[in-house]
């Protein structure tokens, strides 16, 4: 997939999570790039496959989440079904660090950072 495809198909990614998903805007940075980690890589073990660690409650949390967001690209973007592993791996990596940058990394929020908050 060459970058000018890899950068669209990530924006309709993200698309998704910015029109319907609540969990993008914790209060605190720390909280964010978890919740993000977890919710990302479990949503990208479900689209290629592979097991999904279920240990703790924040593992049961995030993966409720990546199962409804995986569900989601799976009925939206026909493409997805049509990529291998190392492909769905790298875009939700793209994801990934795209939403960090604009969630938390690229924020103005000074909540995200105030250590008092």
């Amino acid at each position: 997939m060459d970058a000018t495809m890899m950068k669209e198909r990530v924006e309709q990614l993200l698309n998704v999570i910015m029109k319907n998903c609540l969990w993008q805007f914790h209060s605190r940075a720390w909280d964010r790039r978890d919740q993000n980690q977890g919710i990302l890589t479990k949503a990208t073990q479900i689209l290629c496959n592979e097991d999904v660690e279920l240990e703790t409650p924040a593992d049961r949390c995030y993966w409720v989440d990546s199962v409804w967001l995986a569900d989601e690209y799976k009925a939206r973007f026909n493409w997805l079904s049509d990529l291998g592993k190392d492909e769905i791996k790298a875009l939700m990596n793209a994801l990934h660090e795209r939403i960090d940058y604009l969630m938390i990394d690229g924020s103005l929020n000074l909540e995200l950072t105030d250590e008092h908050y």
